[in-house]
Parts: C-alpha cells; structure tokens; sequence
C-alpha cells in the first residue's frame, strides 16, 4: 500500500466537514419556563420578579436551534456571564 496515497472518501468527507464549520447556528442558555396568561405578561414591568419552574442553584441548558446538546452552570467572566459546560449530551440525529 502506498503511503503518500489519499483516501478519496476520506478526503470528500473531511472537505464536507470543513464546509460545516462556518454554518451559523442559534446557541440558547435556558435558565427555566413557566406559563403566564397575556394579562399576567402585560402586568409585567420594571422590578417584576417572574418565577420559573427550576431551583437557583441548579444547572441549566444549553440549546442549539432549539435542541438541547449539553448542561452547566452560570459563571461570571469578567463583566459578563457564561456557561461553565458540566455535561454534554449524546447526539440524537
């Protein structure tokens, strides 16, 4: 077997994967949900507080397009805020 030699399909899949690299994708950090009716939303204002169905201290979800692909915590960088990743999901094609 030559060893300079490629593998053609190797090399198409690899070309494929680079192609999806640049795909732009929605990424979401879910903290919680709850339900409210249109006349609790519109009674809503600045100091509301709206209380959603998880604990403070437990993780939340990171979405991409909608479909959840991992878990972690909120952590504070700098002046800002980010998901410190503790658990990723197993993809479900």
């Amino acid at each position: 077997m030559n060893q300079g030699s490629t593998d053609p399909a190797k090399t198409a899949e690899a070309e494929n994967l680079g192609l999806l690299m640049h795909v732009p994708l929605h990424l979401t950090v879910e903290l919680g949900s709850c339900k409210m009716s249109v006349a609790e939303i519109l009674k809503l204002g600045t100091g509301s507080i709206v209380e959603l169905d998880r604990a403070a201290n437990a993780p939340v979800d990171l979405l991409v397009n909608n479909r959840p692909i991992a878990r972690g915590e909120i952590v504070a960088v700098d002046e800002s805020f980010g998901l410190r990743i503790t658990e990723l999901f197993a993809f479900q094609p």
